[in-house]
């Protein structure tokens, strides 16, 4: 949950790197959350949760998304590789896994070896 709220803190912040703990993390609370509106939006009849959760994290969701591609010495502007039908979500999954650049790279030092980005 530290993961998630961390991304959270840096609500707009598409500068530096996130590790792919960070990201990962952040993605498996979002998805629980889409279940849990989905069902609420279910019970209900009516889909006014899943709409609302989906637009407040949208530039929490972006931003992290940028920091992972820094991570791999990526430019931020490669998350509109999504876009291109059937191949691009797969591109972006692909880098996404990867293991971020060893070391400081054009985005910034690398957020493993730095103390204050790890969480317990």
């Amino acid at each position: 949950m530290d993961w998630y709220l961390a991304v959270l803190k840096q609500y707009a912040v598409f500068q530096g790197r996130a590790r792919r703990k960070e990201y990962w993390m952040f993605t498996l609370f979002n998805i629980i959350a889409y279940v849990i509106c989905s069902v609420i939006d279910g019970v209900l009849g009516i889909m006014i949760f899943m709409p609302i959760y989906a637009l407040a994290v949208l530039i929490p969701s972006l931003a992290v998304t940028i920091r992972r591609l820094h991570d791999t010495d990526r430019s931020g502007w490669w998350i509109l590789i999504s876009l291109v039908p059937a191949v691009g979500g797969i591109i972006l999954l692909i880098f996404t896994c990867l293991e971020g650049t060893a070391g400081d790279n054009r985005f910034g030092p690398n957020p493993k070896q730095d103390g204050t980005a790890q969480l317990a």
